[in-house]
């Protein structure tokens, strides 16, 4: 069973939380201060940490940088009422995977967990596995009904991504700009170009399909 360690002072706001990820089959741990959580995660294996930033002892801040030099993956999601830009920088620099503000939906604050931990079991193990696909990043293999279908390296690196984060849209100028980096021959129509590609060798997978949104640019859909 995945293990969450909440760490927020505001007692009603942490039992809710603890109380929908039990609802939801996650195991709780919750603590009230920094000091506390830290000496729960050196003690215990946590598969995610949620933490509020203002908290007694120590706060979010020290609390991620001390998990960070224990452990540099497990996933941390900040929940904080602090919504500047700067406390989020500082949040994202110190290695926290996602930032939610107070006051927030419990229903949104659970779909980022879920996203999250979804994300992080794809890392560890390496590999997504949709309906009749499969890929293997360590590998670099892919297969459709356990036949391997052959993709190039950018093709590969371009799907994994969209495998990854489905339903979210990618521009054309941030796909070109992670998968094409300083080529200046690459356009918007050479990220069109490839994903037309990716269409045709993916065609027979019935668990997902690629989709162009209009005037942006591409997600992967589940179906």
């Amino acid at each position: 069973m995945v293990k969450i360690l909440i760490a927020e002072d505001d007692r009603a706001l942490n039992s809710l939380v603890s109380m929908r990820l039990r609802d939801i089959g996650y195991e709780v741990k919750s603590c009230y201060n920094g000091k506390e959580a830290l000496s729960e995660i050196e003690k215990n294996r946590f598969q995610m940490i949620i933490s509020d930033i203002m908290m007694p002892h120590i706060d979010g801040f020290a609390l991620a940088e001390s998990v960070r030099a224990m452990d540099k993956d497990i996933p941390i999601l900040f929940m904080s009422a602090k919504d500047d830009k700067i406390s989020k920088m500082l949040g994202y620099k110190l290695g926290i995977d996602d930032y939610i503000e107070k006051p927030f939906d419990i229903d949104v604050l659970i779909m980022k967990i879920n996203a999250i931990l979804r994300r992080a079991k794809i890392e560890t193990e390496k590999q997504i596995s949709i309906g009749n696909f499969k890929m293997n990043t360590e590998e670099r293999t892919a297969y459709v009904n356990g036949k391997e279908i052959s993709l190039t390296v950018r093709e590969f690196d371009i799907l994994f991504k969209l495998l990854s984060y489905p339903k979210k849209t990618f521009t054309r100028s941030s796909l070109m700009e992670e998968f094409w980096d300083y080529d200046s021959s690459a356009t918007s129509r050479t990220v069109d170009v490839y994903m037309s590609k990716l269409r045709e060798k993916t065609a027979e997978c019935d668990g997902f399909e690629i989709q162009t949104v209009h005037g942006l640019g591409y997600k992967a859909v589940l179906k």
